[in-house]
């Protein structure tokens, strides 16, 4: 089992429901903080005292308050502590849904694993922490799927562009210049209508709002 946790959660009630779950666990060393710039300051005093935390357990997102931080998030955070401890195991843990969002944690923050609060999360939690004890991600299974439909779309770089400049309100005979501008290709009025129609041909979706809308429920935007 893991011998030194750190638990990052701006929340006490779900903060305490984690601790439960390490304490059925036998983690001999638990820490807990309220906020992301504190976690960064554990990791880097257990480096200096040569006793580096094995995992990070963290939200994903924390509410201001009166108390001005640095790290905003907990993908920020991660990124940070990667700087440091390259090697140290890390899991999400969070309310956030969206499948765009979730596969962009493994992808590019290479997180460990992903545990979504909700009902019997605290039995998800503890599943995950014995999955990346043994060196393997961590997702269930209905997440698992959201991630294989979010990739079977296959929205290239170029397709996001697209839709985030709708999203932004350009509207699509504009999109052009913005394309050129940038040195995008192909940026011709036609290239653009042609591939905003396949989206929407292939995701069964008739306007670029529904389009909008779709792939912001993903998250890819």
């Amino acid at each position: 089992m893991f011998k030194k946790i750190l638990i990052a959660e701006d929340h006490e009630s779900i903060s305490i429901s984690v601790q439960k779950t390490l304490e059925e666990l036998n983690v001999p060393t638990v820490d807990y903080v309220y906020y992301c710039d504190d976690a960064l300051s554990k990791v880097q005093k257990s480096i200096r005292e040569k006793e580096p935390y094995d995992l990070l357990i963290t939200d994903l997102y924390y509410e201001d308050d009166h108390r001005e931080q640095k790290i905003k998030d907990g993908k920020e955070l991660i990124e940070e502590i990667r700087k440091i401890l390259p090697e140290l195991k890390v899991i999400v843990f969070s309310a956030e849904h969206k499948s765009g969002i979730i596969d962009s944690l493994f992808t590019e923050s290479k997180i460990n694993g992903y545990v979504r609060k909700a009902r019997n999360d605290s039995k998800e939690l503890k599943k995950a922490i014995e999955t990346v004890l043994n060196n393997k991600n961590h997702l269930s299974l209905d997440l698992k799927q959201d991630l294989k439909n979010l990739n079977s779309y296959e929205f290239s770089d170029y397709d996001i562009t697209l839709v985030s400049l709708l999203s932004q309100g350009i509207l699509q005979k504009n999109i052009p210049v913005f394309l050129k501008n940038n040195n995008i290709k192909p940026n011709s009025l036609s290239s653009v209508e042609k591939r905003l129609n396949s989206l929407k041909e292939e995701l069964e979706i008739t306007s670029n709002q529904q389009l909008v809308a779709f792939c912001k429920d993903l998250g890819i935007i």
